[in-house]
């Protein structure tokens, strides 16, 4: 009987073009391939907590300007490039 709390497995099936990307993915990043899915899962999820806040945001208090919708896809990319190319101390 396995000890602590071993994770739940799933059992998908993915396009072969789809396949052969996470295969590399995680090769690329020295991950298995479960640690990669789990990332890419929490990610995906994050991204879709954030546009539903978003949705309630606007629903309560208006659609965001397009000066406020460029300032944060700014930020976002700004962001993407610092966690991509860490700064070496």
């Amino acid at each position: 009987m396995p000890r602590g709390r071993p994770s739940p497995k799933l059992a998908i099936t993915v396009d072969a073009d789809v396949h052969e990307q996470v295969l590399a993915a995680a090769a690329d990043e020295g991950a298995s391939v479960s640690a990669w899915m789990t990332a890419a899962a929490r990610r995906a999820l994050l991204i879709r907590e954030g546009l539903r806040a978003v949705a309630e945001w606007e629903e309560e208090h208006g659609a965001f300007a397009e000066a406020e919708l460029e300032a944060a896809r700014s930020r976002v990319a700004d962001e993407v490039v610092a966690t991509s190319h860490p700064r070496s101390a």
